[in-house]
């Protein structure tokens, strides 16, 4: 796998992690990067790491956190990824995990409730990369800001999710 397949996974880890979050959220595309990768000499290995993000855009209240937290990593789980750390912290929490190919990946909530999910390639070979297409931000809009800011009747409301039931 090169560079450019890589980044290509990566975008797919994204799209299936939201495509199993019911009901759905927005989400727009973060900057894309990628880095060399060096040895203990700090020489280049002919081999380089990318990343992908996603921020997601809708309103996720303070109620709906920890159900928002449950979903992808219920869905990583599902998908044979390790779970390798979580942070525990009421205003910023975060799960870091490792999928089966050893990407890894993270969601974490920061500064007003933005969640941010993350997917890191491994080490691979080094080649071109081409950034993901992303929608141009028109200055005035909510999006111009970077926060969320799309209201869910779900995701946005101040209750706590309801159980899911018992069949």
């Amino acid at each position: 796998m090169n560079m450019q397949e890589a980044g290509e996974r990566a975008e797919q880890m994204l799209d299936g992690i939201f495509g199993a979050i019911k009901p759905s959220v927005e989400t727009e595309r973060g900057p894309s990067s990628d880095s060399i990768c060096t040895d203990f000499k700090n020489d280049s290995t002919g081999t380089g790491s990318i990343t992908r993000r996603r921020y997601v855009m809708t309103i996720i209240s303070d109620e709906r956190r920890g159900s928002f937290l449950g979903v992808v990593e219920r869905r990583w789980t599902k998908d044979g990824y390790k779970i390798t750390s979580v942070r525990e912290d009421k205003e910023m929490p975060a799960i870091f995990a490792t999928s089966p190919e050893g990407f890894r990946v993270s969601l974490q909530v920061g500064y007003k409730g933005q969640a941010v999910i993350s997917v890191t390639s491994p080490c691979v070979t080094e080649s071109a990369v081409t950034e993901p297409p992303r929608e141009p931000i028109d200055p005035g809009s909510p999006a111009a800001e970077g926060l969320p800011y799309v209201r869910s009747d779900f995701w946005s409301a101040e209750t706590p999710a309801p159980s899911p039931s018992a069949s």
